[in-house]
């Protein structure tokens, strides 16, 4: 094992997630959502990894084919060493141990007959982690490790607030000692006071127990808070990845701009120009364009962009990606030219 995959937890190679919807009339053949398409990103212990873009763009369709809720088409997942990506039954179930989910919605995702303490010791019982006859003492320790009190422990998911619910979705993922936490907009549906207490304690839980986290979310100004690097989704694709203070610094692709441009708590540096309006809608994921597929939205398109689908390719030395055939290898935008 080289050092860069001892340190290496989350390895994502070329994923691919297709889902057929059927036949083109009773003699034509069957078409695919593309809902991801040749996504590759590797994830450091330790460390936060965001994904971004807009409704539709395949973010929270990754996150489930890493967790193997859904099955990927193409692609290896590597997962501590391990190729997860066609694995199943006993290896799958041991796998999951390893990794859990925090879901965006708190209410639906807890079991409303379930008393607190019970869906926190699920995942115990279900996978058989240590001692029966300590689990109720790990559960109390979850409680207080999320900030619940102890009382709390006897009552439905109904009587607690939003934030509080969510609290419980942690505690329930971090039962099975976990590597890899995914949350997929786990604080979309909170207030924002409560978005920041609920980053703040997933920030220290992380410092505490070395967790590293795929971060889902819509919303660029919570992930320049939390996440180490990002990759920004675009119909299927990562069109631009960076470390979080290069992104936010310099955004490059285009449609980038006109993400961050919408979201007043994204503070990003550089001039407002017409490269920040994003008109329009994504063109379908069934019926893709052949070059380009934010060409159609660009308002510096020109004809190669049409014709001739961009790489993710290296821009500088600093790790700055981007997949655009109007950016420069020197990192000069569309705008400045």
């Amino acid at each position: 094992m080289t050092t860069e995959t001892a340190l290496t937890l989350l390895k994502v190679d070329d994923l691919k997630v297709h889902f057929k919807v059927g036949r083109n009339g009773m003699f034509g053949a069957s078409s695919s959502v593309h809902a991801v398409d040749g996504v590759s990103f590797s994830i450091p212990k330790g460390k936060s990894f965001g994904l971004v873009g807009e409704s539709g763009s395949g973010k929270t369709t990754a996150a489930l084919a890493v967790m193997r809720l859904i099955d990927p088409t193409e692609g290896a997942i590597i997962l501590d060493g391990e190729d997860i990506s066609t694995i199943d039954g006993s290896g799958l179930r041991k796998t999951r141990r390893k990794m859990q989910i925090i879901f965006q919605d708190p209410f639906s995702s807890l079991n409303p007959r379930m008393r607190a303490g019970q869906v926190i010791r699920e995942p115990m019982d279900v996978m058989d982690i240590g001692d029966p006859g300590k689990r109720d003492a790990k559960v109390a320790e979850l409680f207080a490790k999320v900030g619940l009190r102890p009382e709390q422990l006897a009552l439905f998911p109904h009587q607690f607030s939003g934030g509080q619910r969510q609290r419980i979705g942690i505690a329930r993922a971090l039962a099975s000692q976990p590597d890899l936490i995914v949350c997929d907009e786990p604080v979309s549906a909170l207030d924002v006071a409560i978005q920041a207490q609920i980053l703040n304690l997933l920030r220290q839980l992380q410092a505490e127990f070395g967790l590293t986290f795929l971060f889902i979310s819509h919303d660029l100004g919570v992930v320049q808070y939390f996440c180490d690097d990002v990759a920004v989704m675009y119909l299927g694709q990562i069109v631009e990845q960076a470390d979080r203070i290069s992104l936010f610094k310099q955004p490059l692709h285009p449609y980038t701009r006109a993400l961050m441009s919408a979201v007043p708590k994204a503070h990003v540096q550089g001039p407002r120009d017409r490269s920040r309006r994003l008109q329009g809608d994504p063109p379908s994921p069934i019926d893709l364009p052949t070059g380009c597929r934010f060409a159609g939205r660009c308002p510096f398109a020109e004809g190669r962009c049409h014709a001739e689908p961009p790489v993710l390719r290296l821009i500088g030395t600093g790790g700055h990606r981007v997949s655009c055939h109007l950016v420069r290898d020197d990192g000069v935008l569309p705008l400045e030219r």
